[in-house]
């Protein structure tokens, strides 16, 4: 199980965990995950090719909520495929590489879609605030710059991840906490010197949570100039466009300030309540976000019931 040279990974292999005390159902847990996998893999995909195929819908708003659906199906595939192997076989070991490359890309794909929920903020202050402005100023090769601009950023944020965390020595410890690789989870396990993990883990953690503070800003804007619409039903017309994006940020991160906090501050934290923070912040935004924008969203849920002929 483990290698000769104590200057490389001397565990072999990490183990990941379901959820400790119902391993019995395991497999019976597995299908509400299988079954929410589908409905986010589908309805993400359904929101791209609508949004793709209608020249309607070619417009920044929906652009914006094309790089969120790209970013949850990303996050989907890169994690949710381990945990069903974890819950439906009970197959919980993963190589120490793929376990390196699965927290780049989960956490190059949180980093994007916090991107994208910022831009999106941005988009509707602009809407609210310069309503007549606001296709001179958000011009699709400027939406098309600035979505490419959030994945260089977010892979770059979190290339040294893998490398970093390859020159650590693990040698005793060997099960993770989560179903699934997470930085601050592998770091823990190091029995060498992780300073330099820690951070700039706590580096990339601030890069996004200023994220949210913008978008809280930009809400705070909206806010001032929806207070200075004389009309009561302008008012919540121009707020009502705003509702699902608010949606969007409550699921994305409110799972994702919870499992911080506990990681950070709980002393007395319970290994099952971590575990199932840690899959909710993966699974509900994925299963939710389709879901919302095709309630709230008139235009995309029109175009949904058209194009699967249930007009």
């Amino acid at each position: 199980m483990h290698s000769i040279n104590s200057s490389n990974i001397e565990i072999a292999t990490f183990f990941l965990i379901g959820i400790p005390g119902l391993e019995h159902i395991h497999a019976w847990i597995s299908v509400p995950i299988c079954f929410m996998y589908l409905v986010a893999i589908f309805g993400n995909c359904t929101i791209l090719f609508v949004i793709r195929t209608e020249s309607s819908l070619h417009a920044p708003m929906y652009y914006f909520l094309s790089g969120l659906a790209v970013s949850d199906l990303g996050l989907s595939l890169s994690s949710l495929p381990t945990m069903l192997r974890i819950f439906v076989f009970n197959a919980t070991g993963i190589s120490p590489n793929a376990c390196f490359a699965q927290e780049f890309f989960i956490h190059g794909f949180t980093d994007m879609e916090s991107s994208v929920l910022l831009a999106m903020s941005f988009d509707r202050f602009l809407a609210i605030r310069h309503p007549l402005r606001y296709s001179s100023i958000l011009t699709n090769a400027r939406v098309a710059k600035m979505g490419l601009v959030f994945l260089i950023k977010s892979m770059l944020l979190v290339l040294p991840f893998p490398f970093t965390l390859k020159k650590l020595t693990y040698c005793r410890k060997s099960l993770l906490s989560h179903s699934y690789c997470l930085h601050q989870d592998v770091m823990k396990l190091a029995c060498s010197d992780n300073t330099v993990n820690f951070f700039y883990g706590f580096f990339v953690a601030l890069c996004m949570m200023s994220d949210s503070v913008f978008i809280v800003v930009s809400y705070i804007f909206i806010l001032k100039t929806l207070m200075g619409i004389g009309s009561h039903k302008e008012r919540l017309k121009a707020l009502n466009t705003c509702v699902s994006h608010i949606c969007a940020v409550l699921i994305f991160y409110v799972p994702i300030i919870a499992l911080a906090s506990m990681h950070c501050f709980g002393k007395h934290k319970s290994p099952v309540a971590m575990i199932l923070i840690a899959d909710i912040f993966l699974l509900v935004p994925l299963l939710m976000n389709p879901i919302v924008y095709c309630v709230k969203t008139r235009q995309i849920r029109e175009k949904v019931w058209g194009k699967l002929c249930l007009k």
